[in-house]
């Protein structure tokens, strides 16, 4: 009946929880008639296993038999499991006294593994069959009382109770039937003689053997005996023992001796020389041909080909002993012949299913894949075990009897390893052990958990002022080790606030290279340096980034011209300064101080008298643009025109070790040194010069500045002094200052420094202008 069985067998669950190896999964069984018709309710799968019937579409529920046959279908609409074709118990289990088809449920999303077991029980529907349907047997007149004649067995391909139950002979007068239960439980039938034969009275007895099975209905066959009465040879051959079994190892060479068998007949002469023949029947008339030799003079068996257990584990061979004797007369051996297995069968890994590629950040215990071993030896030498390299971040799990899932036993990180070469290898517990291998290749799928990074933490670039705008500033790039889209990188400049404008209106990047450009021409003398930050955004979800800055420096160009600050002369108009008529040359006239906007070498000043076509007594000093006169004064009244230019030096002009500008941090011990490179101090120096010309202009602070400071380090630090900076203040006269004026070159009272090497004169004539 179809469904599930309520006798013997208990109804175990088989859930084959893929996610989690434990508890170990139970199998689902149902029991079936065979002979349904398609169609035919076997049991509400769905149910039993424990799944929604709703998802059994979209999971891909498929149903995977062994041998490839598909016997049974699942209805996707109800779970239930139904006959997809008739079944002939028969052909497909043969004589084996139980009949299971074995079915593997295979869901997905997430993926599911469950056995079920199918057994079909027999029904009764064949009849028994004798190997020949007319049976002629010979017997001696002389035969005694109790004389045994053996009989062909009837066969019937139905199982257990449908099988044959019983034999009956049909009336006679000499002749009964006896049944022996033969060693493996077949009944053998035998004709007894029960009352002396009369060849003269009845030559031949006509028989009828019926052989009856156990079903419901009794189902029979029949086959008609002739038994022939002969004279003389009075004794058959003998078989000692007349059921034997013999063990024998699978692969033995061809001509391996199997038995000898032992046979007597009490007569003499021709009546008692035995022939021995094989005795075969319509189940399988060619196997001991095929597979054993018998000798007929001998009754020696041996093997004329390999045996393999695999193929059967037992051999039941029947003999014929026939004497020589007119009429012949014969004896029968049965030989039940017993392969021992040998393990000759390499174990078989057989690939359910893979899932692959497997995301990176897969959790602990993911399941990969699952994996069967079978092996076709019994016993030990068809236990199989499975194992894989203990260095990989996977274990295999143990399901139940002969089934595998590969599971992830730790991190996995695509960067360090995008694949793994999996090697399974099944080995089984035979003597000597025998091994399979076989190699699955894992692909490891990428997923965002690289940030990317630039090459440099920072970055520094210059461009000089008033460059074109859309001109290149610089490129910063950066490396990501994900892959695909999770390393498609983009650029962008943030905004920190740090300028009064936002700095994307400065500079533009190239989302793609990270290449920057200005996009308008850039003013030292406004800004000199800008801190551009810049992020790299990768293109994954979710989208990771990292910053860097950029410190670009702006480099300045001689685009502003000289400014005198001192002294203090409106446009259109002069300066006018007298001078005592009794200067000496050398005399310090006074000092013209100017500034440039410009920084290091553009802001490097010179200072020139404008040349005329009269003679000048006085010049300008072309670093310091002090004003001394040249030679002795004519006393004339008539004043002197002068004209200051100011121009930058040529490269390599020097200061001398006392003129020379810069902090104390940046003198060193060569005589001649250049204006400072330092940007800081360049406009540092720019700023105290400017200072120091407007604290004169005012005329009310003391040139000296106390300590010889010039008032510098009050307003920018102690560490700026004279020593640092050429005075510009110190030379120059200031009418009506109370500021005590020092003369180096040349002194207010008319004496002589000696270093203008002219005669010392007297104060007191007329000053000139």
């Amino acid at each position: 009946m179809a469904g599930r069985s309520s006798l013997p067998w208990q109804l175990l669950l088989l859930g084959a929880f893929l996610s989690l190896p434990d508890p170990a999964p139970a199998q689902t069984r149902y029991s079936v008639p065979e002979d349904l018709e398609p169609g035919s309710f076997v049991g509400n799968i769905a149910k039993d296993v424990g799944v929604d019937v709703r998802s059994l579409s979209a999971r891909s529920l498929r149903l995977v038999s062994e041998g490839g046959r598909q016997h049974f279908q699942v209805n996707l609409a109800d779970g239930v499991l139904l006959v997809n074709e008739k079944l002939d118990r028969e052909a497909l289990c043969g004589r084996r006294s139980t009949c299971s088809l074995q079915l593997q449920l295979l869901l997905e999303s997430p993926l599911q593994l469950h056995r079920v077991e199918v057994e079909i029980l027999d029904v009764n529907d064949n009849a028994p069959q004798f190997p020949k349907k007319e049976v002629s047997l010979e017997i001696t007149e002389v035969a005694n009382p109790g004389t045994r004649l053996p009989l062909e067995v009837a066969e019937d391909p139905d199982m257990g109770s449908n099988s044959i139950s019983t034999y009956e002979l049909s009336a006679s007068d000499h002749f009964a039937l006896s049944i022996n239960v033969r060693g493996d439980g077949v009944k053998m039938p035998e004709i007894v003689l029960e009352k002396a034969l009369d060849r003269e009275k009845v030559a031949a007895h006509q028989l009828t053997l019926t052989a009856l099975d156990g079903g419901d209905p009794v189902r029979s066959g029949t086959a008609r005996i002739t038994v022939h009465v002969l004279d003389a040879n009075d004794n058959p051959p003998v078989c000692d023992p007349p059921i034997s079994k013999v063990f024998l190892e699978e692969n033995v060479p061809s001509g391996t001796l199997v038995t000898q068998l032992n046979v007597t007949d009490s007569d003499e002469g021709l009546n008692g020389q035995v022939e021995y023949s094989f005795k075969t029947s319509n189940k399988a008339p060619d196997t001991f041909l095929r597979l054993f030799n018998l000798d007929p003079q001998t009754g020696q068996i041996t093997t004329k080909a390999p045996l393999d257990y695999e193929d059967s584990s037992a051999y039941e061979i029947a003999v014929r002993a026939r004497d020589k004797g007119s009429p012949a007369m014969e004896g029968h051996c049965s030989l039940r012949v017993e392969l021992v297995d040998v393990n000759d069968n390499s174990p078989d890994i057989v690939l359910t299913s893979l899932s692959s590629p497997v995301q990176e950040d897969a959790p602990l215990g993911t399941v990969i894949a699952l994996i069967g071993a079978k092996d076709s030896d019994s016993g030990e030498n068809g236990h199989v075990h499975l194992q894989i390299s203990n260095d990989l971040p996977f274990k295999l799990v143990s399901s139940f009897k002969g089934h595998y899932s590969l599971v992830t036993a730790g991190p996995l990180d695509r960067e360090k390893a995008a694949g793994y070469n999996i090697t399974v290898m099944a080995t089984d517990a035979g003597s000597p052990r025998r091994s399979t291998e076989q190699t699955i290749f894992l692909q490891i799928s990428d997923v965002n958990d690289n940030v990317p990074r630039f090459s440099s933490p920072s970055y520094t670039a210059h461009i000089e002022e008033n460059t074109l705008p859309g001109a290149s500033v610089f490129s910063v790039s950066a490396s990501d080790p994900d892959v695909g889209t999770n390393s498609k990188l983009s650029y962008s400049i943030l905004d920190t606030g740090m300028q009064d404008v936002p700095i994307s209106t400065y500079f533009h990047i190239n989302p793609e290279n990270g290449t920057i450009y200005a996009l308008r021409a850039l003013d030292y003398e406004q800004d000199k340096v800008f801190q551009v930050l810049v992020e790299v955004q990768d293109a994954g979800s979710p989208a990771l980034s990292s910053t860097t800055m950029l410190h670009l420096f702006v480099l300045d160009q001689n685009d502003n011209a000289p400014t005198i600050v001192y002294p203090p002369v409106p446009r259109g108009s002069a300066f006018q300064q007298t001078v005592p008529s009794s200067a000496e040359p050398g005399y310090l006239v006074t000092k013209i101080v100017a500034v440039d906007a410009d920084s290091g070498h553009n802001a490097w000043l010179s200072y020139q008298l404008r040349e005329t076509s009269e003679p000048c007594p006085f010049r300008v000093e072309l670093h310091s643009g002090e004003i001394r006169i040249t030679e002795a004064l004519r006393v004339s009244g008539a004043p002197h025109r002068l004209v200051v230019q100011q121009a930058q030096p040529n490269p390599d002009w020097r200061f001398s070790q006392a003129q020379r500008p810069g902090t104390s941090g940046s003198q060193n011990g060569e005589e001649g040194g250049a204006w400072p490179n330092n940007q800081f101090d360049t406009e540092m120096l720019q700023a105290m010069i400017l200072a120091s010309a407007n604290e004169a202009a005012d005329g009310n602070s003391t040139l000296g500045g106390g300590a010889g400071t010039m008032g510098l380090s009050t307003r920018y630090g102690p560490q700026f002094t004279l020593q640092h900076v050429p005075d510009y203040r110190q030379n120059v006269y200031i009418p009506g200052s109370t500021a005590t004026l020092s003369n180096s070159s040349g002194k207010r009272d008319g004496k002589s420094s000696g270093s203008s090497g002219g005669n010392k004169k007297k104060s007191g004539k007329k000053e000139k202008k």
